[in-house]
């Protein structure tokens, strides 16, 4: 296939985002077909330094900014906010996710934007909206997580101290949500040409995506309502077993004939004890790890092994889906990352294997393509200081 069999190729992106929930968004679009050029400020994006660094480039910046093209640009110059305006004139879509108002102060805001290109899409990222009581706020994905309520749940179903997530969730759901209120203002603008402005807040989308608020919503204690997955202590290691610990029982007790140990009259809290007790002395009577998981099979019970994520990466689904990918390291080697989830019947997507660029690396490129500036133009602006690039 070529690249005109993507799904988004044609499609303009100016990223003007950083660390995470944005530049995820720019890469999915990316190896959704996309031109994806990325705009970063003199000291480049943070994530640069997070990670292993090869040529330059580190990990976390490799796997959320590939397939990207990058431009450096110093929006406290003189001609740093018009040149980007220039580019979002250009441009199909626009995301970014400083903190509301920032870019107004460069004339870069939606409504400003809008006035010169009306068919512009674009998505703003936010902690807490772009307009309400707290949009001044500071937020990071781990304060979404605990003014969600996530954190509290977590803590008190577990009986546990309140811990972070070890995952950036927030992130991760405002960029998926965000990716999807594009492509949807991209379909309603082909019917009205109209560009459209998406505020999305990380706190929302984690209501959003809760499944399990409608017990809040409803005026139902949490811990009566939410399905506890539990870890079992096994032969070869712990397991995972999805659902109600009431469902479970049954599945062992009609396929394996399990024998219910609880005391005519016993509490609801005996008799999930006893038959808990039960259970861990029938995976007990295992000594060999797959002669367990064939027995939990054949109770049609859903099992996860509990894998450090280095050995999750070696299962033979993710191996036969290509959910690894290998992009350029820009070293004259490769470095793993991971592949987007999507799999079409006819049409491809997937990380560029280019890799990821360094810091205003297609500064000239993009300014010749995007707005025909002749070199003197744009070997003026590297001389202002308007442009920038790594040594």
């Amino acid at each position: 296939m070529s690249a005109t069999d993507s799904p988004l190729s044609g499609l303009r992106v100016l990223d003007l985002t950083r660390v995470l929930a944005g530049p995820y968004v720019g890469r999915m679009l990316a190896d959704l077909g996309a031109e994806v050029v990325k705009v970063e400020p003199p000291e480049g994006d943070v994530s640069r330094k997070w990670g292993r660094i090869i040529a330059g480039l580190s990990g976390y910046y490799t796997q959320q900014n590939v397939g990207k093209r990058g431009i450096c640009v110093d929006l406290n110059t003189e001609a740093g906010p018009e040149l980007i305006a220039r580019l979002a004139e250009q441009a199909d879509i626009v995301i970014e996710n400083f903190r509301p108002g920032v870019l107004a102060r460069y004339g870069l805001a939606y409504e400003q934007l809008r006035a010169r290109n009306p068919r512009l899409v674009m998505a703003s990222i936010s902690g807490f909206g772009q307009d309400g009581p707290e949009a001044q706020r500071p937020a990071y994905a781990a304060v979404a997580h605990a003014e969600s309520g996530i954190v509290h749940r977590q803590a008190h179903i577990d009986g546990a101290k309140p811990t972070d997530l070890r995952v950036s969730v927030a992130d991760m759901n405002a960029a998926l949500h965000a990716l999807v209120g594009l492509l949807a203002a991209v379909v309603m603008r082909q019917r009205t040409g109209r560009g459209q402005h998406v505020d999305i807040a990380m706190v929302d989308t984690m209501v959003a995506t809760d499944d399990y608020v409608h017990l809040a919503l409803d005026g139902v204690r949490e811990e009566a309502g939410v399905v506890v997955n539990e870890v079992w202590d096994v032969v070869g290691g712990p397991i995972l077993i999805a659902g109600d610990f009431r469902w479970i029982w049954r599945q062992l007790h009609e396929t394996h004939g399990l024998k219910d140990p609880t005391p005519e009259g016993a509490s609801i809290e005996v008799k999930s004890r006893c038959r808990h007790q039960a259970v861990a002395d029938f995976f007990a009577g295992f000594d060999d790890r797959g002669a367990l998981l064939q027995a939990l099979s054949r109770a049609n019970l859903a099992v996860g092994e509990i894998k450090p994520t280095s050995q999750a990466l070696q299962s033979t689904t993710l191996e036969a889906r290509g959910s690894i990918a290998s992009v350029s390291d820009r070293a004259g080697g490769s470095r793993r990352v991971v592949q987007s989830p999507y799999r079409y019947s006819d049409a491809q997507s997937g990380a560029n294997p280019e890799g990821a660029p360094r810091r205003g690396e297609h500064n000239w490129a993009v300014l010749r393509a995007w707005l025909s500036l002749p070199d003197d133009e744009i070997a003026a602006l590297e001389t202002a200081g308007t442009l920038l690039s790594e040594a």
